[in-house]
């Protein structure tokens, strides 16, 4: 398993990690089966762990994701190699919505609960879940530095944000991640620049629903050039899609979500997938940026 930087020497992770959020949300799987895909992913050399405080049912259900994830871990007990958590803040779910809230007051209590969730006095990477229409960019990033200043958080990182937003936020703090929807049919960050603009900071971009997410795996699955080129390798489509993603740029690491052991393990090995230059033409034709 090869290990990407994400932004700092101390934050060496896999280059594909995986997103907690299908094994909290609704349709979850049992905690015991989530456990096991969380165990499998381990196994596979999977060092990095995204999840949120709002992964979960609703507002009476938060931290579900979390504490799921320190449950996992707690169980491993150092068998695995070295794992990278990353959580995120700054929505809330009342009602099962999903509402933006990146007060700093906000952040600050709702980074209290992710400690106590994850059971860490620091959280590696701690990422500002979106940007609060409501609350300037600058005002949310820097209660996230008042937050490492008192060692509860080491790295900031944003999600759900553009460019303008990222540059705004660097002007507050070193960022090491940004954390966005994409894929080989969301392919936006690739053409805006964004992902050019991460690479030149050396900013890791953290692909979120890398094969479509729950509704999209469908059309990954039945895409005829992710198909053909799947079959070259003996390989699965979702993993010619994540390959696809890796040969972008060397600061994507997508973060496919997984409620099933087989799809976690076959996420991981998209890793050992080198896609040839017949392989690369194909796809870019099909997903062109």
């Amino acid at each position: 398993m090869n290990l990407r930087p994400l932004g700092s020497s101390d934050l060496q992770v896999s280059q594909i990690g995986l997103g907690g959020m299908p094994l909290s949300i609704a349709g979850r799987p049992s905690r015991s089966e989530a456990i096991k895909v969380i165990h499998a992913s381990l196994r596979a050399g999977v060092t990095l762990i995204d999840t949120a405080d709002v992964y979960c049912l609703d507002q009476s259900d938060i931290g579900h994701n979390e504490k799921l994830i320190a449950d996992a871990l707690a169980q491993i007990n150092g068998a695995a190699a070295p794992v990278v958590v990353a959580t995120k803040g700054g929505l809330q779910r009342p009602g099962g919505a999903w509402v933006t809230d990146a007060h700093p007051r906000r952040l600050r209590s709702a980074c209290e609960a992710s400690l106590k969730a994850l059971r860490l006095t620091t959280l590696p990477l701690y990422q500002l879940h979106a940007v609060d229409d409501d609350v300037p960019i600058e005002d949310s990033v820097g209660a996230l530095v008042e937050l490492r200043r008192q060692g509860k958080i080491a790295h900031i990182g944003l999600s759900n944000v553009g460019v303008g937003e990222l540059k705004r936020a660097l002007a507050v703090a070193p960022i090491v991640s940004v954390q966005n929807r994409c894929s080989v049919f969301e392919r936006r960050d690739l053409s805006s620049g964004l992902v050019a603009f991460c690479a030149a900071q050396k900013i890791a971009y953290l692909a979120y629903s890398p094969v479509g997410g729950g509704r999209g795996k469908a059309r990954v699955a039945d895409d005829p050039t992710l198909r053909a080129v799947g079959a070259r390798h003996g390989v699965s489509p979702f993993q010619v899609a994540l390959a696809w993603l890796l040969s972008r740029s060397p600061v994507v690491i997508p973060i496919p979500g997984a409620s099933q052991i087989a799809s976690a393990i076959d996420s991981a090995a998209a890793d050992g997938l080198r896609l040839v230059a017949e392989d690369l033409s194909a796809l870019d034709r099909a997903f062109p940026v």
